[in-house]
């Protein structure tokens, strides 16, 4: 009778659990810093703040530097937490060597109203990607550099709009993968909402790749991103960094995808189709 009681009583605190898991999954996904801070404040000259307006009333924030003629700009979609003024240094260095860069804040995130999912995420990608064409910015110009969570988001915006090449920082073969091994003791499959299925979708993408990975990455293991590099298409290029951990900022990453930047560009024109 005892063993039945303590049997009910631990399958309802389980479900119990399992519902507000549920309920609040997304708090447990995405970390926005809502603090917005202007380009000037955080030292960057040249650099611009845009608004970007959503079709469902949202206002999304963006930081714009222009790339010097006959550069790429990079729409940088960054990981799920921090503030743009946290990677301010990142947009410094790339516009340091010519490059431009629009640096997009998800909904929540660094004064960008709203809140996070995967849904928004990719449509917003899309707006930015979209601000970035009626700015006079070539398609072929445009890089898509996804930090982390945005790894995902620049895989699906890829496979709908065109774009010169896609840098993945720190990648992850899909979220339900990450959270089934971070909580094997949920039904995480029946759960999750925001899945970011990139191991899916990049199999699909026929643009350049390159893919960048600390080998002491502890968020998203370093497998991770050598399996999702091995399910892409030619052609792309994987540079792990030993000892390096999750986004690597600083350091040697910068180097390595500068140069691969400069390769892409100098690389004879691909045909589509």
């Amino acid at each position: 009778m005892v063993f039945k009681v303590l049997l009910i009583g631990a399958v309802v605190l389980y479900l119990i659990a399992a519902g507000v898991m549920y309920a609040a999954q997304r708090r447990f996904m995405y970390f926005p810093e809502a603090m917005r801070t202007s380009p000037a404040a955080a030292g960057l000259a040249g650099v611009s703040e845009v608004i970007i307006p959503t079709p469902d009333g949202e206002k999304l924030i963006a930081w714009y530097g222009k790339a010097r003629p006959g550069q790429p700009t990079l729409l940088y979609l960054h990981g799920n937490g921090g503030s743009l003024e946290l990677r301010s240094e990142t947009i410094r260095k790339y516009l340091k060597h010519g490059r431009g860069m629009l640096m997009l804040a998800y909904r929540g995130f660094s004064g960008s109203t709203g809140a996070p999912s995967e849904a928004a995420n990719v449509a917003d990608a899309k707006l930015a990607y979209e601000t970035l064409v009626k700015d006079g910015v070539r398609p072929e110009d445009i890089i898509l550099y996804g930090e982390s969570l945005g790894t995902g988001v620049a895989i699906q915006v890829a496979l709908k709009k065109k774009v010169e090449g896609v840098i993945l920082d720190s990648p992850y073969t899909s979220i339900l993968e990450l959270a089934s091994n971070q909580f094997p003791w949920l039904p995480v499959s029946l759960l999750l909402k925001d899945r970011y299925e990139s191991i899916k979708y990049i199999r699909d993408l026929h643009v350049p790749i390159f893919v960048l990975h600390g080998e002491a990455d502890d968020v998203v293991p370093v497998e991770m991103g050598r399996r999702l590099f091995a399910a892409a298409n030619e052609p792309k290029e994987i540079k792990t960094i030993p000892g390096g951990g999750h986004v690597i900022h600083d350091g040697p990453s910068f180097d390595y995808v500068n140069a691969w930047i400069d390769r892409l560009r100098a690389a004879p024109p691909r045909k589509s189709g």
